[in-house]
């Protein structure tokens, strides 16, 4: 199963390292940031544990943060087996996935998903049962975090009177929101950043991209995989918002009013939330064209079609005009945020980049 996970050799060396000396504590953490590939990892190593090669196994238990659906009853306090099917589909389709994922895969998009109490009495049972096949029992809780106090305190007990052969694999993103007597029974593994270059072999060798496009999502993607995944997945929005900004910036240099004007009518034609995310596109590109400027390629993290544009173009982004011109954008952005008249906002902005472009 480690094949699955992308990068972190260092992690896995560890992990691999205490089970090996037989020196596993019952009770680890994984902590990092998000796509760095904890679950993953865990998930791994659970595998290796238990001698397996499917998640389907009866001695691995998931525990995770769930809603309260409007068909469950009053006092019942959702659990993780309720949501069994929508896990198992998730995990299914990999192991890489956010909050935003699961809570749209259980259908609970505004709600705040919680590890309830309940939950902590389904694990003293499930892990009272002898193991299935004579070795450990894993318990895998993604996002412990999440889980409340009763829950917390519950958990508690637990960890510190294990049942035999239990390992508990906690997946954290943010640890500090923890109780602290859980934290200081438990041994922690930080997981990193993913290394640029696993992403870079990720994406070629699992999404087909060409070596160059690969590196150029990999510097982008920051070592979070699902940042690397939407790069992917975003590609033609964002080839209309470089179109969008490339507009813009010929028209605002030629000071063609008018065609400004019909920019500014097209873009409040968009919806609130495509406004929004051209505006923050906005203020990465002009970022990104101010740091072309010092011809240090791991400063910049544009596409090849942007760094096309960029070598005519960015020498008119300098120190005279990128605070303004950011400046500007924030306040757009602001604006629309606040249901402003999006063509007003626009056209202002449109206007206003006129002066700012021959700022030197």
């Amino acid at each position: 199963m480690f094949e699955q996970v992308i990068g972190q050799q260092q992690a896995q060396q560890r992990l691999m390292q205490l089970a090996d000396e037989q020196r596993l504590p019952h009770a680890l953490m994984l902590c990092g940031p998000q796509g760095s590939g904890k679950l993953a990892l865990a998930v791994a190593f659970a595998m290796e544990l238990l001698h397996s090669k499917t998640v389907e196994h009866p001695d691995l238990h998931f525990t995770y943060p769930t809603i309260k659906l409007p068909s469950m009853g009053s006092e019942h306090k959702p659990v993780s087996v309720d949501f069994a099917r929508e896990w198992h589909e998730l995990i299914k389709n990999g192991l890489y996935f956010s909050m935003d994922d699961w809570m749209q895969a259980m259908g609970g998009e505004n709600q705040q998903a919680i590890i309830t109490a309940g939950e902590s009495d389904e694990l003293v049972h499930k892990l009272s049962l002898k193991s299935s096949q004579g070795g450990y029992k894993v318990s895998i809780i993604w996002l412990p975090e999440r889980m409340n106090i009763e829950c917390a305190n519950k958990l508690l007990k637990l960890i510190e009177e294990p049942p035999q052969q239990t390992v508990f694999l906690m997946v954290c993103q943010e640890p500090d929101k923890l109780l602290e007597t859980i934290r200081s029974r438990v041994q922690r593994i930080d997981v990193k950043k993913i290394d640029d270059e696993s992403i870079k072999q990720a994406l070629m060798e699992r999404r087909g991209l060409s070596e160059e496009t690969a590196q150029r999502v990999a510097r982008r993607a920051n070592g979070n995989w699902l940042k690397a995944l939407e790069e992917i997945e975003t590609g033609s929005e964002k080839e209309q918002f470089l179109d969008m900004f490339k507009m813009l910036m010929r028209l605002a240099y030629t000071r063609k009013i008018n065609d400004l004007k019909r920019w500014s009518e097209n873009m409040a034609g968009m919806g609130r939330e495509k406004q929004k995310r051209f505006l923050e596109y906005f203020m990465q590109l002009v970022r990104e064209n101010f740091m072309y400027n010092f011809r240090q390629e791991e400063l910049c993290y544009m596409t090849q079609d942007e760094e096309e544009f960029a070598t005519k173009f960015a020498r008119f982004i300098n120190e005279a005009n990128v605070i303004p011109i950011s400046e500007l954008a924030n306040r757009a952005l602001r604006d629309i945020g606040q249901n402003a008249n999006a063509k007003i906002v626009f056209f202002d902005f449109a206007l206003q980049m006129i002066m700012l472009l021959i700022q030197k």
